[in-house]
């Protein structure tokens, strides 16, 4: 099995904003893949099945995201699971421009409170996350406040447009693992 989570915030004031990039991006995922609709598993929404002859779990933590590794660890993984190799997560990057991914096989939390929640739940740095750009913020601009407001719409139109190529990305980690989908879609 191989878990897909995205990182979010729920609620219908946090849909447009682009610290909810990766719930755009699992949507996605579950709407090709037809794998929904999702349903709640404490606190989770939750889709699955086969993506080609891999089992997938997709996961939307319904927490806000400086909690989000508490909800995906109250979901328990099979004793065979191994976070290393066996997760990705897919998260919004201020650091990058809009409309560029990065993919790495573990790393720090790089100042985002769903990943920083996420490594303190799990205890470990080492799963892989891809990043989805969503631009700096304007200088002099709190960065939470803008990771939490709605993206303007040609930006919108941008991180929309790369949900196919995340979706490569992905089913090229469900393949290949993290090295090859790295050296592909790394830009």
């Amino acid at each position: 099995m191989k878990v897909v989570v995205g990182l979010g915030n729920p609620g219908p004031e946090y849909d447009d904003t682009r610290h909810n990039v990766g719930w755009w991006a699992v949507d996605r995922l579950a709407h090709d893949w037809a794998l929904g609709p999702f349903r709640r598993e404490g606190a989770t929404l939750i889709a699955e099945g086969p993506v080609g002859d891999t089992r997938v779990l997709l996961v939307k933590p319904t927490t806000y995201m400086n909690r989000s590794g508490e909800a995906l660890a109250s979901l328990g993984f099979p004793d065979d699971f191994d976070v290393s190799s066996d997760l990705l997560v897919l998260v919004d990057d201020a650091a990058l421009e809009v409309g560029r991914l990065r993919l790495r096989p573990e790393g720090g939390a790089g100042g985002h409170n769903g990943l920083r929640s996420l490594e303190a739940a799990l205890g470990v740095r080492a799963y892989a996350r891809l990043r989805i750009g969503v631009g700096r913020p304007p200088e002099g601009a709190d960065l939470t406040e803008w990771v939490l407001s709605p993206m303007p719409a040609e930006d919108e139109d941008h991180v929309l447009a790369l949900l196919d190529e995340v979706r490569l990305a992905v089913e090229t980690w469900l393949v290949d693992g993290v090295e090859a989908a790295m050296n592909r879609f790394n830009r």
